[in-house]
């Protein structure tokens, strides 16, 4: 099977939802920036820079899902998947340096013991990240389902960035209702602070996601599984099969292993068998590529010790 070409329905899709994903921020972030110098809240202005992050993060996953698509070249001949791994190392990274900004400066607020927020602008800035908390709702929402149909790595994390700006703003709304009711006006620093200990372990979980691709860790043991099920269905048609590897390029996977046939099987038996095994996995993981090396038994009969030969199962 071939790889996407960049003007498939799903490439489109992709960068479609990419595209909008940059609108929407860069309208949140010129919102949010705004009313935090304004109200001076210290957990608005850190949502907003965090929103920042979301228009790098969103470009990030724009240019690596158009670079995805792209053919194998010269240059690279198993593709260009990888660079969604890439994008979603980054995006993780990003997401946990601004976890690492909002502590920063809840703490140096709390260890101050006081706030810069004007109580009497509470409700403007209650509007600003409910809009915002709204906004990627959605959008998050949308780019989660397209990552999940098309496998990709770089919409994933870009729609988990997403929602973590999401929990930052309904923190940052919830801290704004209780200092409505109780005047702390410190609330709003505790507010970033516990906001920001969620966002870490969502950037925790995507650098490991992103790293095992990049560093070809095998697919998840459920998928190899399926895959040695799918082999031994056949194991009538050969004596065996070993050597089974398999590795991952952003929404592509790769599976490589060595079937052993008997000494007189005809070579077109064989390659038909082949390319028998290759289309059923393909049935399984639609964006696969097989590679599978045909070898001869040589052992003696006597000496074999594998389950699946013909000769040992009569």
């Amino acid at each position: 099977m071939l790889p996407p070409r960049p003007d498939d329905p799903a490439n489109r899709e992709k960068k479609q939802i990419a595209g909008v994903a940059i609108a929407s921020n860069t309208f949140l972030v010129i919102l949010k920036l705004a009313i935090g110098f304004l109200t001076g809240s210290v957990a608005i202005i850190s949502d907003a820079v965090h929103s920042a992050t979301d228009i790098i993060a969103s470009s990030i996953a724009y240019f690596a899902v158009r670079k995805s698509a792209h053919p194998p070249d010269d240059q690279h001949t198993y593709g260009h998947g990888k660079f969604e791994s890439l994008s979603g190392l980054i995006e993780a990274t990003l997401i946990l340096l601004v976890a690492l900004f909002l502590i920063y400066e809840a703490s140096t607020a709390l260890m101050r013991g006081e706030s810069t927020l004007d109580p009497d602008l509470l409700g403007l800035g209650m509007v600003a990240v409910g809009v915002s908390a709204i906004a990627n709702i959605l959008i998050s929402h949308r780019m989660m389902k397209i990552a999940k149909k098309t496998e990709s790595i770089a919409l994933e994390s870009d729609a988990w960035h997403l929602r973590t700006d999401v929990y930052t703003s309904v923190g940052v709304f919830a801290g704004l209702i209780l200092i409505h009711f109780t005047g702390i006006l410190l609330l709003d620093a505790l507010i970033a602070l516990g906001v920001a200990l969620v966002i870490i372990r969502t950037g925790i979980g995507l650098v490991r996601r992103s790293l095992a691709d990049l560093l070809d860790t095998r697919l998840p043991e459920e998928e190899v599984e399926r895959i040695r099920e799918i082999l031994i269905a056949h194991c009538t048609d050969y004596v065996n099969f070993h050597g089974l590897r398999t590795r991952r390029s952003g929404p592509e996977r790769f599976i490589e292993f060595h079937v052993m046939f008997e000494n007189d099987i005809l070579l077109s038996t064989a390659h038909d068998l082949a390319d028998h095994l290759e289309a059923d996995l393909k049935k399984e993981f639609p964006r696969c590529h097989v590679t599978v090396h045909m070898e001869p038994c040589h052992e003696a009969c006597e000496e074999c010790g594998v389950a699946l030969c013909p000769a040992r199962r009569e």
